[in-house]
């Protein structure tokens, strides 16, 4: 029988070596995302070290871990382009603060309720997004600022490369690095010990070094001159209510990920599962530190979290001290940024973009849930025509519809003797969805004989479909005459 000793030193041991995993998957991460979000690459690092150190302390989730994440590049891309980054920490201070109250309040649970559809159709949009804008990245040039902007200039992009001789070495890097990390999956498992992310850029940098390849590289300016504390006048930005959305925005789409990653994590092992109230506030914090630190927004990352559990961690320990490490790195080796292409942190954005995109879940989701898979479509092409905050309340007012016309079945029965007054029972929901067709079998019916509407068998009857009813019995009534009531037959 293992003694508590022993069972306490093996939990150590695997928490020690699964911390070391996470950090090697969450370093070129930190930086890539911090980079395609337009800001300097050490407040990738910071976030990254909040998330571990603030965050993982705190209860809620033990085993899943926070940081910077793909999904909120092109948020963060965006309200840096229009509000500058002075304001990036008045943002995230917000959504933190905002999260403490959600999840203090209780309302962490309802982010659950949101439909998986949207949930993926935002995914799925923020992928493509990701992807168009690395395109450029990946070429060492600048991408547009609007998604249909970046998709619109693919083909002049193309001509551009083709011409130019950095530009199609840049794409080789990039392109390297992707076909490493889809390559590095079908290894056998002792050799996938090292995450392929950090295989991949470690092998662009030594080409890039070796060959002497002229690419564009990490700017690094080091850790305290990128924190950038939230001065008094930069508050009155909050005034702004276009800055006010945006800060809805991120807290909306920063607790949907996170909770919706603790919901997978949970499936992934036999511990304590999350607490989602306490989680939200966790995630609160953690932003509220990073919002005053001038860093990056955070959220629970599924492929950090994963990581973290394939390496057979059993206590936040591991996530506490992937934090340790990236603290460490960026404390003693911040100039080891500055050899990093850019091209091949575009790279491993790409893959992320790409395992965004619910591909293999899309064509049987089309076959037995047609109307979900419409939702996850349009939700998904209305985040990449319009932007992040607009596409998502797209998908969700398409999903309640749906929901609705789903729910508002509606039988209708017609008892006709063939003189007289003609009897109609209508059973079900009468909602406004179901109601042009109520309208259509009604006026179907003999118009010179009364009508009687049975609306006993209605479990629901909304406003709508009552005021139409009555206004149709009533005009329908008016023009017709019992028989017993009409002038004698010749």
């Amino acid at each position: 029988m293992t003694s508590p000793l022993t069972s306490l030193r093996r939990a150590l041991r695997t928490d020690f070596t699964s911390s070391l995993v996470v950090f090697l998957v969450a370093l070129p991460l930190c930086v890539g995302v911090a980079i395609a979000s337009g800001v300097p690459a050490e407040l990738g690092l910071i976030t990254g070290i909040v998330g571990g150190l603030v965050t993982g302390l705190l209860p809620g989730s033990s085993l899943q871990v926070s940081g910077p994440a793909a999904g909120l590049t092109v948020l963060v891309l965006t309200a840096v382009t229009e509000y500058g980054l002075p304001a990036l920490g008045v943002i995230v201070l917000a959504t933190g603060v905002l999260q403490l109250a959600l999840g203090a309040l209780g309302l962490g649970r309802l982010f659950r309720a949101i439909s998986l559809s949207v949930v993926h159709g935002m995914l799925a949009g923020i992928g493509l997004v990701l992807i168009a804008g690395q395109l450029y990245a990946l070429a060492d040039r600048k991408a547009p600022g609007s998604g249909p902007a970046k998709v619109t200039g693919l083909p002049r992009l193309t001509v551009d490369v083709l011409t130019s001789g950095p530009s199609l070495t840049a794409v080789g890097v990039g392109t390297g690095t992707v076909v490493v990390m889809a390559l590095w999956k079908r290894l056998p498992g002792r050799a996938q010990l090292l995450p392929g992310p950090l295989v991949a850029v470690g092998l662009a940098i030594l080409a890039t070094a070796a060959f002497d390849l002229p690419v564009a590289r990490v700017r690094v300016s080091g850790l305290l001159n990128a924190v950038r504390l939230p001065a008094p006048g930069d508050f009155a930005a909050l005034a702004d209510i276009g800055l006010l959305t945006t800060v809805v925005a991120f807290t909306l789409i920063a607790s949907a990920e996170s909770l919706f990653s603790a919901a997978a994590v949970d499936r992934l092992h036999r511990g304590p599962k999350t607490h989602y109230d306490k989680e939200l506030m966790a995630q609160g914090a953690g932003n509220t530190v990073c919002g005053l630190l001038g860093a990056l927004p955070m959220t629970a990352v599924i492929v950090r979290s994963s990581a973290n559990v394939r390496a057979g961690a059993r206590t936040k320990l591991s996530r506490v001290l992937h934090g340790v490490w990236l603290l460490l790195f960026a404390a003693l080796l911040p100039q080891a940024l500055g050899v990093i292409p850019t091209a091949a942190l575009a790279g491993v954005l790409l893959h992320a973009g790409f395992k965004l995109l619910p591909l293999k879940e899309l064509r049987p989701l089309w076959r037995e849930h047609r109307g979900e898979a419409v939702v996850l479509l349009v939700t998904a092409g209305a985040i990449l025509v319009t932007n992040m905050f607009e596409g998502v309340l797209i998908g969700l007012v398409m999903s309640v519809m749906k929901t609705a016309w789903d729910t508002s079945h509606v039988h209708i029965q017609v008892d006709d003797p063939g003189s007289g007054p003609v009897t109609v029972r209508i059973i079900g929901h009468a909602t406004f969805l179901r109601l042009p067709r109520i309208l259509d079998a009604l006026e179907r019916l003999p118009q010179d004989r009364p009508v009687a509407l049975n609306l006993a068998g209605l479990r629901h009857l909304d406003h709508a479909c009552m005021s139409a009813l009555q206004s149709w019995a009533d005009q329908h009534n008016a023009h017709t005459v019992e028989p017993d009531s009409t002038a004698p037959a010749a």
